[in-house]
């Protein structure tokens, strides 16, 4: 499995990254606050929605190789067919584009990379 993210399209990539970025907010909250499970949810929702990715990205643009700002690039262009609700046509492309980042770092095997990135979206957003 490790190594073969460049063989995967950027919609497979984002679909393996959003359950990745999911479950780092999710384990953050859990492991920094007490509150009720409605209280987690609506704590990671602000976090796991269109915007609040697209906002994620914006953190760390600056920090990333030109190979991850490639994989982003490849994500937030490619089309899905659907645009959800309630975010903007722009939102939603970086959130894909993120997600196709995350996706491909964790796939090649880049683990301590995906971290370090999280780290800093979620330090930063709280």
């Amino acid at each position: 499995m490790y190594g073969t993210a460049h063989l995967l399209s950027p919609l497979a990539l984002a679909y393996v990254g959003d359950t990745l970025y999911d479950l780092y907010v999710r384990t953050y909250f859990v492991c920094r606050n007490t509150h009720t499970p409605n209280d987690l949810h609506r704590l990671s929702a602000k976090y796991v929605c269109a915007e609040g990715q697209a906002r994620a990205f914006r953190c760390i643009e600056s920090e990333l190789s030109p190979e991850e700002q490639s994989v982003f690039r490849r994500g937030r262009n490619a089309h899905s067919g659907s645009i959800p609700k309630n975010a903007s046509i722009a939102d939603y492309h970086t959130a894909t584009g993120l997600e196709s980042l995350i996706g491909y770092l964790w796939i090649n095997g880049h683990d301590e990379r995906v971290s370090a990135l999280m780290a800093c979206i979620l330090e930063e957003e709280s």
